[in-house]
């Protein structure tokens, strides 16, 4: 060890050691970095840095090696033979490629010590080539300890610096393999011994070889440090797309606020500083109101507008340091987290405040003021919740409760009786399931009658469930619930075919009127439904009459109007229910050729007390007579209002003062109606099939006794 670093000091030139250490250093550093792009890249890339490891590595090898001989003092002129020279720098880049693509080559944790230990061979073997390269006026002789010692060192140091690059990280390799180069040097130098003989002036030039010096050095760095810059770019890049690919996993494309993913993390880390401060956190789940209607009334585009404008101002009301935090988690959701300070509810009452705000606020729009509206539900942490998914459930119930109270109370803050509301819920929907296989439901019959003879034109079928235990259930408690579960497919088919079962069979033979839902325009297969209905049945099309709200058509108008207008074509009369609080009702009386008008209740029961009422319901009719569209009145329930529809040439009404809605049975008793021994068969011609299904279901009824 002494006699290395006697030779350092004693027999080189110090400036140049130091010059080449510092390239050798910089050297391994960048090759660190490139040779953790190769353990990382895969396909072309893989052979781009390799390419770049093996160019960087082996060129500051090679200038380390030059600079310092240049720095040796052998006390004789010296030279250098080109051509080996050149064949040194080339042993080096070749082998040094060799070492680095092995060491990459597969997983098995042997291969990045296999590597290292060809790239130690590589630079030995470049050393002693050239080492042959160097010429000088004497005998030159070689101490074989150190010359081996020297080989071995370097493989092994090699070795352990990609081993360490695959597993300790860039600097520990960078370090390793700078004492790898210089241990093979300065221990092959210290075997190198020379002999002086005849001294010839002429065969060094001191100021020429300080110049090749400076040469190669700069040479090196500029190779080094182009190496250097390729990482830093790719770097910079992959940081670029990584920061792209993190906006892209965490924030909402459309508004640019975080989304669900990012809003989860958020809550978690919320959650975790409020458990080690003691403190507590709201959690604010937000639900616009108008948003389903902004969407099917002006168009996805003008929507999409909307949630943009709402994320910017909702981006600028919020105020991070204040523990405030509000991110896009679905459609037409948001939340919103408050950290509560000081135990005071007075910070999250502004913040609600704020919210409110922006959330009423109009957004000009196509130069039309449009109110999204919101509804806000609030939890508390640990005062209501104490996990994070109880959080956001009671938050979401919260909202639920304030959207459904349809008051001007917007805000409505998780109280217990919620979590009993919710699993009454869920029960009722169990239930109902089970209903149609236990005859729980049943259809009971509402007559409609003509306002100027009294006789009676039709009827309208009703569901009805009598739960064994609840006893009666309304049915705007589980008409919504069903149509939220998709049970109103399965109950509007059963109400169908039941009450056209039931009015085959009538005498006189008037009409039924069965409503139909949203949901089942969605499922798409309504008129080939009604048509295999009808044939079952043998009840004729043209005393069947569908019913169905403005709502209903709302989501996909012309779909909607398309399956209307294949149901009328079979001879079935198709009405406007509650005609007059639709969102354009006027439009959609244009749009398709409806049967029949039904005007909604409310205007009949305000008829006597409103002007404005009693204005709607001769607008209707006169809008009827125009249309040559016949006016149904609901809701007639005193002789008031029937004298009335009378006196303005309403032609049919419906209500409790002309019959309440009863079973089958209780009308039969009333003498109202009768049942015919069985069913008349469906003529072939009565209906337009498409759907090829009359020669099956005409013949089946006709053999039913």
């Amino acid at each position: 060890m002494m006699t290395v670093l006697g030779c350092i000091v004693y027999e080189h030139n110090i400036w140049l050691v130091l010059v080449a250490v510092l390239l050798c250093g910089t050297g391994s550093w960048v090759t660190s970095r490139l040779f953790s792009k190769t353990t990382t890249a895969t396909g072309k890339q893989r052979i781009g840095w390799q390419a770049m490891t093996a160019l960087s590595a082996g060129v500051a090898i090679w200038c380390t090696h030059f600079v310092a001989m240049l720095g040796y003092d052998a006390g004789v002129p010296i030279g250098f033979d080109l051509s080996l020279t050149v064949v040194s720098l080339l042993v080096v880049l070749f082998g040094n490629a060799i070492g680095f693509a092995v060491a990459v080559s597969n997983r098995h944790p042997i291969m990045p010590a296999l590597g290292g230990a060809i790239v130690g061979l590589a630079i030995s073997t470049m050393h002693y080539t050239g080492m042959m390269a160097y010429r000088v006026q004497g005998i030159v002789s070689w101490d074989r300890t150190y010359l081996v010692a020297s080989i071995v060192l370097s493989v092994a140091l090699s070795s352990a610096a990609l081993h360490f690059g695959m597993r300790k990280g860039c600097n520990v390799m960078a370090v390793v393999l700078t004492l790898a180069i210089a241990v093979l040097h300065f221990t092959g130098m210290t075997a190198f011994k020379v002999e002086p003989m005849y001294v010839d002036g002429s065969f060094s030039n001191p100021d020429s070889l300080w110049t090749l010096a400076i040469a190669i050095s700069g040479m090196a760095f500029v190779i080094v440090a182009c190496g250097l810059v390729s990482y830093l770019i790719d770097n910079g890049t992959r940081a670029e797309t990584i920061a792209h690919l993190r906006q892209m996993a965490l924030y909402d494309a459309l508004t640019g606020l975080p989304n669900r993913a990012n809003f989860n993390e958020r809550l978690e880390e919320e959650l975790a500083l409020a458990d080690a401060q003691k403190g507590r956190l709201a959690m604010i789940g937000i639900d616009l109101n108008r948003f389903k209607e902004i969407n099917d009334t002006r168009g996805h585009h003008v929507g999409d507008d909307v949630l943009t404008d709402l994320g910017l101002r909702l981006k600028q009301l919020v105020r991070e340091d204040k523990g405030e935090f509000v991110a896009r988690v679905g459609g037409d959701e948001f939340a919103a987290l408050f950290r509560i300070q000081d135990d005071e509810m007075v910070g999250i009452n502004r913040f609600l405040k704020r919210l409110e705000t922006v959330m009423f606020t109009p957004i000009n729009i196509d130069e039309a003021q449009i109110v999204a509206g919101a509804s806000f539900g609030v939890a508390l942490y640990p005062d209501d919740a104490t996990t994070k998914e109880t959080l956001v459930s009671n938050a979401d119930l919260a909202m639920y409760r304030a959207k459904s109270q349809l008051t001007e109370k917007r805000i409505c803050f998780y109280e217990a009786g919620m979590d009993k509301a919710v699993k009454a819920r869920r029960c009722m929907a169990a239930d109902l399931r089970k209903a149609l296989s236990r005859d729980e439901l049943s259809i009971h019959y509402q007559v409609q009658t003509s306002v100027s003879t009294g006789e009676i034109t039709g009827y309208e079928a009703l569901l009805r469930w009598h739960h064994p235990e609840r006893g009666f259930i309304p049915p705007s408690d589980f008409i919504p619930l069903a149509e939220e579960n998709g049970l109103i497919l399965q109950l509007g088919e059963w109400v169908l075919r039941t009450a056209c079962a039931a009015a085959a069979s009538w005498e006189p033979a008037c009409k039924v009127a069965v409503n139909l839902s949203a949901v089942q325009f969605a499922a798409g297969d309504l008129p080939k439904l009604v048509m295999s209905i009808l044939l079952e049945t043998g009840l004729p099309p043209h005393r069947l009459e569908l019913e169905l709200t403005e709502t209903a058509i709302l989501k996909d108008r012309e779909r909607a109007f398309h399956m209307l207008r294949q149901i009328k074509s079979y001879g079935v009369s198709i009405a406007l229910d509650d005609f007059g609080i639709g969102y354009s009702s006027i439009d959609t009386l244009r749009s398709f050729p409806f049967s029949k008008i039904k005007l909604d209740r409310s205007f009949i029961d305000e008829s006597h007390s409103s002007q404005e009422a009693l204005t709607i319901i001769r607008t209707v009719l006169a809008l009827g007579k125009g249309l040559k569209i016949p006016v149904l009145a609901e809701g007639v329930e005193t002789r008031e209002q029937l004298s009335l529809l009378a006196s303005e040439g309403c032609g049919e009404a419906q209500g409790y003062l002309l019959g309440r809605p009863a079973s089958l049975d209780q009308i039969l008793a009333t003498g109202r109606l009768r049942i015919i021994e069985r069913p008349l068969p469906l003529p072939r011609t009565a209906i337009h099939d498409p759907f090829g299904l009359s020669d099956v279901a005409i013949g089946r009824t006709g053999t039913d006794s």
